[in-house]
């Protein structure tokens, strides 16, 4: 029965007289009898209220959302990691130095951006706030887009709290250095001030207090990092970076760099950086800040449902699963293929949001723990698809097992749990939910998938007067 999978899914998508079908795919001693059916999903709009803000990717910016004119910001904070590789030569090396004390020439944090929501707003004034955090983020604990950070921030005289003017297009960076095509547009925010730590001792400036702290590390312990655990938990927790001002300013923020300048003269006379990154390897949270009113207005519009982000909107699909069952519970379902048509925007101009690229189907009742657990589409509770350009369609070409899965879920729990007899029961319903995946150097299988926190919204088909068709094929051999 396995071999005629791949022809029924064919079959499923066309009007071919079926009656004969089985004796075309096998031997006569075990024809099948292969039969379609078309069955109707009522779909709903769900808000997603927050979401596991575990993207490999931060965000940052506050903007005005183009379908809503509702506002939307994205803010994140990180700690730094510690490679294996890192080095700091002798002090004896160092020649920034200030009454024999090593120091920093300089220090900033640079982070990069990409992707803006709008290239024409690269010059929007914004003010970004850089604050320390006094402890870091439990790394044991999972955090959500609403989490509020707050309580973790350094709030005495001494702590990093700064207000840094800044546009998308860094123009502190020469012409010249930004047309280069190795350069990686970046938020530059010095920390060349004076530093006071929290046990009250000063520093020329946060590299200084770094540097010095790391030294102090090596000598006490023979080696020459802490790792990021307790570099986070002894020295620097990390920060917590914030719009302050401004509106029209939402990018991507993949890396993140802390960066302490320094002088050597080992051999010759050097110019030395370490750069301390922000990076998935670390422990970040992503705060999104949505309008949940106004969000909510779009899930009460039953003539279609919505997929928006960051932290937005989601479509809630109800599985038939008795009625495509109905009269072929001796049968084996070979195929059930669904799809989900996007709505064109009415108006598209430079701020209109794009659809999501990618989705994931996931059983309702495992909408939290699939991310929380860090699942993997199995094709059977969960699958992925992409937005088909030239159709403009989202399609799922067989969850044969999941309706299969949930009609033998039913059979095994009914007697027990009455909830199993409703067919709007949340036993019968996904989720379709915007998401990214990244996968290995050597295949497209997906290695990890995450919550897409980008700013995309798109219109599907739907709701509860237009249900969406799912075709199915059973088959069964003859008698």
């Amino acid at each position: 029965m396995a071999g005629v999978v791949m022809a029924a899914m064919a079959i499923s998508s066309c009007d071919e007289d079926t009656l004969t079908i089985g004796n075309s795919l096998t031997n006569e001693s075990d024809e099948l009898t292969v039969t379609t059916k078309t069955a109707y999903i009522i779909t709903n709009t769900i808000l997603a209220d927050s979401v596991l803000s575990s993207a490999s990717t931060c965000y940052l910016g506050k903007v005005e959302d183009p379908e809503t004119h509702a506002e939307v910001k994205s803010e994140f904070s990180t700690q730094f990691n510690i490679l294996n590789s890192m080095r700091i030569l002798d002090e004896k090396y160092i020649i920034s130095k200030e009454n024999n004390q090593v120091v920093a020439d300089s220090c900033d944090v640079a982070i990069f951006m990409e992707n803006p929501l709008n290239s024409a707003d690269q010059h929007n004034a914004m003010t970004l706030r850089v604050r320390e955090l006094a402890s870091p983020v439990d790394q044991t604990k999972l955090h959500y887009t609403n989490y509020d950070i707050s309580h973790l921030l350094r709030m005495d005289d001494g702590a990093i709290d700064y207000n840094h003017p800044f546009t998308y297009e860094n123009l502190t960076d020469e012409a010249s250095e930004r047309s280069k095509t190795t350069y990686f547009n970046n938020i530059r925010i010095p920390l060349n001030q004076p530093y006071t730590d929290k046990d009250n001792q000063t520093y020329k400036n946060y590299g200084t207090y770094i540097l010095r702290k790391l030294i102090e590390y090596r000598n006490a312990h023979e080696q020459d990092f802490p790792n990021s655990f307790v570099f986070a938990r002894d020295i620097c927790p990390g920060f917590f970076f914030e719009i302050a001002n401004g509106i029209g300013f939402h990018a991507a923020a993949p890396h993140i760099g802390l960066r302490i300048y320094y002088r050597t003269h080992r051999d010759t006379l050097a110019n030395a950086v370490l750069s301390l990154a922000g990076t998935k390897e670390v422990m970040q949270t992503i705060k999104v800040t949505n309008n949940k009113a106004t969000l909510q207005a779009l899930a009460d519009d039953n003539s279609l449902t919505y997929l928006k982000t960051p932290s937005g909107l989601f479509t809630e699909a109800l599985l038939p699963v008795e009625n495509i069952w109905k009269d072929h519970e001796g049968d084996s379902l070979l195929a059930a293929k669904v799809s989900f048509q996007r709505i064109n925007n009415q108006q598209v101009n430079d701020r209109t949001l794009s659809a999501p690229q990618n989705i994931l189907m996931v059983m309702k009742d495992s909408l939290y723990s699939f991310f929380e657990k860090k699942e993997l589409p199995d094709s059977k509770t969960s699958y992925i698809t992409s937005i088909n350009k030239t159709y403009n369609v989202y399609t799922f070409t067989n969850i044969s097992r999941l309706v299969t899965q949930m009609w033998r879920m039913r059979n095994q729990y009914i007697a027990q749990d009455p909830t199993w007899a409703d067919p709007k029961s949340d036993h019968y319903k996904v989720v379709l939910v915007p998401i990214t995946y990244t996968t290995s150097s050597s295949s497209s299988t997906p290695t990890s998938i995450s919550h897409d926190l980008s700013l995309r919204s798109t219109k599907l088909v739907g709701g509860q007067n237009s249900p969406i068709e799912l075709n199915a094929v059973f088959a069964k051999f003859k008698r």
